[in-house]
């Protein structure tokens, strides 16, 4: 009986994660992506730097998505959402880009990191699941990242918008990857340990 329980509760939760993942790739849009893309590159041409930022467990999405960026040619700094009011917001110069994530677009914590980002010259690309948020709405650049269940019972926790956002920013790495050429070569320069470059190292 536990079993069978056991097997109904995350069949419940792969069907559910499943539709609400296809349901955002189709409504995933080409165009802001593009936008996100141009923002960042026209950045790096003057300068710029990147920088990814969340609060709780969007956090953790910022902290892997720049170590993403910059494992495949586009150099991203993590910046702690709660420190950048503190004085970590230093970090940022005018005219370089922050990806802001958030599922509610409404964290008050973030909201001031944001203000505090943008009069001090930065732009905005932000990563919400609402589309009339704070953080949308006070953004040069938004990408949708929602999802109307997170998969269990409670649904609370944030399973399925995680990885919503999570998806979402790794289809702007590889935009970005792509129009910069990156070549095997270039990755394992950056990438020369493990079994990822070693690999890469068999195939140059």
């Amino acid at each position: 009986m536990i079993k069978q329980r056991t097997e109904q509760v995350l069949e419940n939760f792969f069907d559910t994660t499943s539709e609400e993942l296809n349901k955002l790739i189709q409504a995933i849009s080409i165009k802001q992506l593009s936008i996100a893309k141009e923002l960042i590159l026209d950045s790096e041409k003057n300068g710029g730097r990147v920088h990814v930022t969340g609060i709780g467990k969007p956090g953790h999405v910022a902290e892997y998505i720049a170590s993403l960026l910059s494992s495949t040619g586009t150099p991203a700094y993590f910046l702690d959402g709660t420190e950048a009011i503190h004085g970590s917001a230093g970090q940022v110069r005018a005219g370089d880009i922050v990806l802001s994530i958030s599922n509610s677009g409404e964290t008050e914590e973030l909201k001031k990191t944001v203000q505090t980002l943008t009069k001090n010259g930065a732009k905005i690309i932000s990563v919400t699941g609402k589309k009339s948020s704070w953080l949308s709405k006070n953004s040069d650049c938004f990408l949708f990242a929602g999802v109307e269940k997170e998969g269990d019972s409670l649904n609370k926790p944030p399973r399925a918008s995680i990885l919503a956002e999570v998806l979402i920013l790794q289809s702007l790495s590889v935009l970005l990857q792509e129009e910069k050429g990156i070549t095997n070569e270039e990755y394992v320069k950056w990438h020369p340990g493990g079994a990822l470059g070693k690999s890469s190292s068999k195939n140059r």
